[in-house]
């Protein structure tokens, strides 16, 4: 359905008032983020996200809030892959603890900013032409592959790509933080703190990370009300999930083949709404019409069998790894009683 401009009005006044709100309680009193704040606010965003589906079930139709939350899932599961990165980002620039937030805060509306012409462009592109959504169909089936390949590697690339080296060439850039400034005087000189190439780095990450998540929500909607906002409460409960779930991720073993079972079936999907666009309802069997219901069914199975397994695995890892060790001390004990 087509959103009249008034609710389009009234969401991005809502989000905006959120972003400032947030903006204003980071920057009012710097300080280090813990597990038990950031699950709080992850339990408001996610509560928050969670009304915003029912108010469209409600006042949109069934088909509105389902095409919702299955991109808000969708969204949000694809961006804790991000966290991985941001781990490391964090640690390359030795990111002050008490600054963390404020930093992933920028990087994540920079984000929000440049996924919103992302997803005006997919709209327009989709809406135009229905061979787009082939492309968009085989990409998502070739990201899938390539994210079960990768998913026993033991770290994601180093975001120190050739974009983040020509900033820092370019940009006069100081050696060390000042606070949370991303521009200082050394010297009568302005120059900017390391926290500027942070900040770009998050967001940049974030932009390459949107070109797996974009084609994914267009396979489930086409209604670019929607695939904004589900992006943009996945994007806004993303830096308190950081410090949540930062010594978690190691334990979500088989996400990455979650992901890619999540992908491939929304690949598959958008191949499938192409043929049936293009009129070819029928190659010696009929093609399926796969339902939003059933795709939202889908990602939440696959995504909750992948958690519960993966969280099995680290348990019974754990567990053999603590046995081992036991054997290991006892050992000596037992040769020393030998010996004597």
């Amino acid at each position: 359905m087509n959103f009249p401009v008034w609710v389009w009005i009234a969401t991005l006044a809502v989000l905006a008032a959120l972003i400032v709100g947030d903006l204003v309680l980071v920057g009012r009193r710097p300080h280090a983020v813990g597990v038990k704040e950031a699950s709080l606010w992850v339990a408001f965003y996610v509560a928050l996200a969670a009304v915003f589906g029912v108010l469209l079930l409600v006042f949109a139709g069934s088909t509105s809030g389902a095409e919702f939350f299955a991109g808000y899932v969708t969204e949000y599961s694809l961006s804790i892959d991000n966290l991985f990165v941001f781990v490391i980002i964090m640690s390359r620039f030795a990111v002050p603890k008490e600054h963390q937030h404020r930093v992933l805060f920028i990087g994540i509306v920079l984000s929000l900013v440049l996924r919103a012409v992302c997803i005006a462009a997919g709209v327009a592109a989709l809406n135009a032409f229905n061979w787009v959504f082939y492309i968009f169909g085989a990409f998502l089936i070739y990201t899938a592959v390539k994210v079960a390949r990768d998913g026993s590697g033991d770290e994601p690339e180093d975001p120190d790509n050739a974009v983040v080296r020509a900033l820092q060439r370019v940009l006069p850039t100081t050696d060390s933080y000042d606070g949370g400034k991303m521009i200082t005087r050394v010297d009568g000189r302005r120059m900017f703190t390391p926290m500027i190439v942070v900040v770009s780095a998050l967001g940049l990450a974030n932009v390459i990370f949107a070109l797996d998540s974009m084609p994914a929500i267009f396979g489930l909607t086409k209604d670019g009300f929607i695939i904004f906002t589900a992006n943009a409460f996945a994007l806004m409960g993303l830096r308190q999930l950081y410090f949540v779930i930062g010594g978690l991720l190691d334990r979500l073993v088989y996400l990455s083949y979650g992901l890619a079972v999540v992908l491939g079936f929304i690949g598959l999907k958008l191949i499938i709404e192409a043929l049936h666009g293009s009129h070819i309802d029928e190659i010696r069997f009929a093609i399926p019409n796969i339902g939003i219901a059933t795709s939202l069914g889908f990602i939440v199975l696959t995504l909750g069998v992948t958690t519960v397994a993966s969280l099995l695995r680290s348990r019974a890892t754990a567990k053999a790894k603590a046995a081992e060790e036991s054997a290991e001390e006892l050992e000596p004990a037992h040769s020393g009683d030998r010996n004597a």
